[in-house]
């Protein structure tokens, strides 16, 4: 209805010319990996896609033509006025060309809100386009320093005209549009964009005035209804007086839908035109040619049409698809603007960005989707790289997380840190040279949270830290709580390093209190094999996995532990590509505290 509202805009002299153009992919994009496995799997998908044949995208035009009135018709608009302004009554190339430029830019900003990636083409890329619907040489036209004109910048091939005509050395077959289906629906012919070979699918839109369109309306109407009862019949009549109880029942129908088509036109809701929709396909090889009409021809024939193969008409309907050109192979059935929506290209399924702009490299993974359209997945929407991953058990999201962290290895001096569960990522991790460690009880891992508080960054957070360890023994932490903390960390600061553990912490604190909160975390109690080490086993590689179903058990020892890692892997993103991994996010977004640090780095 949006795509609707533009086109019923446009009156008499305008022509719209929508273009899919099937072309084929990039090549499968070739990168340095710094080791065996995350190389291996990359060439293994390879060579699944290159085995799979060709793979192809489409691209999408827009082409405004607009013809100016002819010089006579301004004349007579000039006799209805007159104006103080003599060069106002002549006729100014100039005058149409701003009213073409007002018009399209108001076009174009409506269809930005409806086809948000689309945008106007610069000259060099407009000379691109045009030279390659007339050429097979298909590359780069630059905008020359002097002014040319185009037939002296774009034609470089010849066409060879009859009922099969030829461009260059390939076969053109052209399959054009003749009867349509009952009812259309949105994206009526979208199957075409899954076929596996280059094409180009043209629909050119002839829009009409009001006045013209209710004109030819009205004479479809009268015709259709005159039709309705024989000649022998309306004599019978007259000379019986008797009216025939037996009508032309399809001339009948027809005649109300010409009434039905007059009632929209007049509450403005459509606007009418003429429609001529052409596919072109070629190949090197005439019989190749013939198949590809066929399986184009069985697509748009299972949706209701009536198509043509265009033979003796050929050279016409190629001329036809070429944008500039609304003469040539002009189409009778007229049409509302609704319909066309329903029938013109501008959906497909995405292919997914050629390049990541963001790390300046490669797409994450090439993939396969419908059709023989390649997918390309990235994490990254301009610099912004949070992704989300949901679905049923066993679907394989894990498998998805492990493929991420794989091909993550093509950016250079990429780091990866995976939170996992199950094991998982663990062989793909260690397959890439990575360290992977148990955050278990018995896992020999231990930790030293208070060793570096002698630096006043890891002051402060050595006090959240503590704060949320207390909390989470159920201790309301107050200002006093908070002060007497702050006094036992700045005393602990200046005692050697080893002893900076919490056991150390707890003797100075003067809380009986707070330190029966803490007594859990240290030696004396359950937990402090992993948080109460006189020296910390953390060492964080580049490919870091971390396992945590054991410590999903010990619901206590969960938020101190991650919250020091997270705290310790924070001071690796130092601008390098990094992915932290966080399977079964939930468990993370449950705790109002991780819930918090979550929110923090989506938002940076």
């Amino acid at each position: 209805a949006r795509i609707n509202n533009v086109l019923r805009r446009f009156g008499s002299g305008w022509s719209l010319f929508f273009e899919a153009t099937r072309v084929p992919s990039a090549p499968y994009a070739e990168s340095r990996f710094p080791d065996a496995a995350s190389w291996l799997v990359d060439q293994e998908r390879k060579w699944d896609l290159d085995a799979e044949g060709a793979h192809f995208e489409s691209r999408y035009h827009l082409t405004f033509l607009y013809l100016p009135p002819e010089d006579r018709t301004n004349r007579s608009e000039g006799l209805l006025y007159e104006s103080s302004d003599k060069t106002k009554k002549r006729v100014d190339y100039r005058d149409h060309l701003k009213s073409f430029i007002a018009e399209t830019d108001r076009a174009i900003d409506l269809l930005a809100n409806i086809l948000p990636e689309g945008r106007a083409l610069d000259d060099s890329e407009t000379l691109t386009f045009l030279h390659q619907t007339i050429s097979t040489n298909h590359h780069t036209v630059t905008v020359p320093e002097n002014p040319a004109y185009l037939d002296a910048i774009l034609p470089d091939t010849p066409f060879l005209g009859g009922m099969e005509p030829m461009l260059g050395n390939k076969h053109l077959r052209l399959l054009t549009i003749l009867g349509f289906p009952n009812a259309t629906v949105p994206g009526l012919l979208d199957e075409l964009n899954d076929l596996g070979f280059d094409y180009r699918w043209v629909t050119r839109w002839i829009s009409l005035d009001k006045p013209l369109a209710s004109k030819q309306l009205t004479t479809l109407r009268r015709q259709w209804f005159a039709k309705r009862k024989s000649i022998t019949a309306i004599l019978r009549e007259v000379m019986f007086n008797q009216e025939t109880a037996l009508v032309d029942s399809d001339a009948d129908n027809k005649a109300l839908d010409a009434d039905e088509a007059l009632q929209e036109l007049g509450s403005d809701d459509v606007a009418f035109g003429h429609v001529t929709t052409t596919l072109v396909v070629s190949h090197e090889n005439a019989r190749d040619a013939d198949n590809r009409l066929r399986a184009v021809e069985r697509i748009i024939n299972g949706r209701g049409f009536v198509t043509i193969h265009e033979t003796l008409n050929a050279v016409d309907a190629w001329l036809g698809t070429v944008p500039g050109n609304p003469y040539a192979n002009v189409r009778q059935p007229i049409i509302h603007t609704l319909n066309l929506t329903h029938m013109m290209p501008v959906s497909a399924v995405w292919a997914g960005p050629d390049r990541n702009d963001h790390l300046d490299d490669a797409a994450l993974i090439t993939a396969k989707t419908r059709g023989a359209t390649p997918f390309r997945f990235d994490l990254h929407v301009g610099d912004v790289g949070h992704s989300l991953i949901v679905g049923p058990t066993g679907a394989g999201k894990s498998v998805l997380l492990a493929l991420i962290a794989l091909q993550f290895r093509r950016y250079g001096n990429a780091q990866i840190f995976v939170f996992d569960k199950g094991r998982s990522a663990r062989a793909a991790l260690l397959a890439m040279g990575g360290t992977a460690f148990d955050l278990a009880l018995d896992g020999g891992l231990a930790f030293q949270p208070l060793a570096q508080i002698d630096k006043g960054s890891e002051q402060a957070f050595a006090l959240t830290w503590l704060t949320s360890l207390l909390a989470n023994e159920g201790v309301t932490v107050d200002p006093p709580v908070k002060d007497a903390l702050w006094t036992a960390i700045k005393s602990l600061a200046s005692a050697p390093k080893p002893e900076r553990t919490l056991t150390g912490l707890s003797l100075l604190l003067q809380s009986n209190r707070l330190r029966q909160a803490i007594q859990p975390y240290t030696l004396e109690g359950p937990f402090g094999r992993m948080l109460d080490a006189a020296r910390d086993d953390l060492s964080v590689s580049d490919v870091q996995h971390f396992e945590m179903e054991e410590l999903m058990h010990h619901r206590q020892l969960v938020l101190p532990v991650l919250t020091f890692l997270f705290h310790r892997l924070e001071a690796r993103f130092d601008g390098r590509p990094t992915l932290l991994i966080l399977d079964e996010a939930w468990l993370f977004l449950d705790d109002p505290l991780f819930a918090a640090r979550i929110r923090e780095w989506l938002k940076t």
